[in-house]
């Protein structure tokens, strides 16, 4: 309120218009009523509400009505005015606006495009979407960021060795006794998302139809669109996955005609299901039908050990994870392929062969997003892996696999400094680009990508989630174990503070099953 005017005082009423949209905020704040002034209107109130420590005049949308002419910007706002805020034009009598009404009107519509999403898609998941660091909760090297932080100080001179280094490891798990008892029911699911959830379907499921005695039903494959269906054995080595779990678990192909014409029960299982909610959701259901199908879901995703006490299901998890599921032998072929082109560049240029999961379409839609409250990364982009590899020593000579599927211009620096460094379409054979580079068969080359990150020298994942994971869970089960994490911290000075926290504090899973 203006110096010197009381505080009943009242500015000339002028023509109300409507209400204007985003406009600067006045550095001074001006009181809306005094105590002596009575209590203003319902819907003046409600706005006070939303407006932080009732600064008048915070020109929100929708708040506040002016004059048909807006003072400028820098000026200083009139008073705000007392009466209802309405609909319509200057003197209309439309209903008074409740914020709370706006407020409950945008949150159904949000309600309807969710329920839309997890219609379309199947088990609510949206297939070829990486969980973000913050929901999956998977492990990474989230090192704190420092504006100004250089890496120039870092010590080179143990990377060689550190790549050299081998961990021999044995497995720590035998496997499960036979079952004697007979099946009694079905357990049915589908593999979503890509080969890296895969890995945790297949082992949630396993431990399920082994707890209940039932027999597990091999799994369809649902792509990235919808109704892009396939079956298990078009992707995987059936008869390697049959053999495996062989007097572990009964497995079938198809369904008998008679339990296929019956509804099943629907249960949605979270990722790395315990046995706590195996007998206490799952198995009365089972009891009352015999029929199941599981919807495993990735809300929050860990693969940090556990403890438990059932040592059947922890080695039917393991035998399940790292032993059952194989790309089948057309498919595998290709990723050798793969790797013999990248091994056969190292080996002339001298160098070492390093799998960087960088995908750029994922960072653009994620942003690079921040963490915890802090400035703490979840993911990298290309100049920021740039300039990691240089400042932790990786020569020039070095080969370079990314995980891209083509090449493009956000790309160029890091080939400038390291020319050996190729994506999918640089190096994948030339008869099998259509099959494995469509987009529709996103989840064919996802897999390619998880072999060659697997077989690698060294693995950088540029981006955390179950990829991450996974990949780390396949190189300590063959004793690859250097695994490197981008960070931006100036704490940092030799090259062996940047493993893998999976690695350097031995919490993986994969520690329980190899030793």
């Amino acid at each position: 309120m203006p110096a010197g005017q009381s505080a009943t005082s009242q500015p000339n009423p002028k023509p109300k218009a409507k209400a204007t949209a985003l406009v600067q905020e006045p550095e001074a704040a001006v009181p809306i009523f005094t105590r002596a002034e009575p209590a203003p209107p319902r819907a003046e109130r409600a706005c006070l509400a939303l407006s932080p420590s009732h600064v008048p005049c915070r020109w929100r949308l929708a708040c506040f009505f002016y004059p048909p002419h807006p003072p400028p910007l820098h000026s200083t706002p009139p008073p705000c005015f007392r009466q209802p805020w309405r609909l319509g034009s200057a003197g209309s009598d439309a209903m008074a606006v409740d914020p709370r009404q706006v407020v409950a009107g945008f949150l159904t519509l949000s309600m309807f495009v969710m329920l839309g999403n997890m219609i379309k898609h199947d088990h609510f998941s949206s297939p070829g979407t990486e969980l973000g660091l913050g929901a999956t909760g998977a492990e990474f090297n989230t090192m704190k960021l420092d504006d100004n932080a250089e890496l120039n100080n870092i010590n080179t001179s143990g990377v060689e060795s550190l790549i050299d280094t081998n961990e021999e490891v044995k497995p720590c798990w035998t496997k499960p006794s036979p079952k004697t008892q007979p099946s009694n029911g079905f357990v049915t699911f589908s593999l979503t998302m890509g080969p890296e959830y895969h890995i945790s379907q297949i082992t949630d499921a396993v431990v399920v139809a082994r707890y209940l005695g039932a027999t597990l039903v091999l799994p369809d494959i649902r792509g990235n669109e919808l109704g892009n269906k396939r079956k298990f054995q078009d992707m995987y080595n059936v008869d390697k996955f049959m053999r495996s779990l062989d007097g572990v678990v009964e497995v079938i192909e198809e369904l008998p005609d008679e339990v296929s014409a019956k509804k099943p029960a629907v249960i949605r299982v979270p990722n790395r299901v315990t046995e706590s909610f195996i007998t206490d959701t799952i198995q009365p259901i089972f009891q009352t039908n015999n029929y199941l199908r599981l919807a495993i879901i990735f809300s929050s995703v860990s693969l940090r050990p556990r403890e438990t006490n059932n040592k059947d299901l922890d080695a039917t998890a393991c035998l399940a994870m790292f032993s059952g599921l194989e790309l089948k032998h057309e498919y595998s072929e290709v990723a050798r392929k793969m790797s013999d082109k990248l091994k056969e560049i190292s080996k002339k240029s001298d160098g070492k062969v390093l799998a960087i999961d960088l995908r750029s379409d994922l960072l653009e839609k994620k942003g690079c997003k921040t963490t915890r409250g802090a400035r703490r990364k979840g993911c990298y982009n290309a100049d920021e892996v740039l300039g990691f590899l240089r400042n932790v020593g990786f020569s020039a000579n070095t080969t370079i696999y990314l995980t891209e599927t083509r090449w493009h211009e956000g790309l160029n620096d890091l080939k400038e400094e390291f020319p050996n460094t190729y994506t999918k379409d640089d190096i994948i054979p030339a008869k099998n680009k259509g099959e494995f580079l469509k987009a529709s068969n996103s989840d064919l080359a996802r897999a390619l990508d998880l072999e060659i990150c697997s077989q690698s020298d060294v693995f950088i994942p540029a981006i955390a989630g179950l990829f991450y994971g996974h990949v780390t869970g396949k190189r300590i089960a063959s004793g690859h174990t250097q695994i490197l994490v981008p960070s931006q911290s100036s704490a940092l000075t030799q090259a062996s503070d940047f493993i893998s926290t999976y690695i350097s504090n031995k919490n993986h899973l994969a520690y329980k099953c190899y030793c």
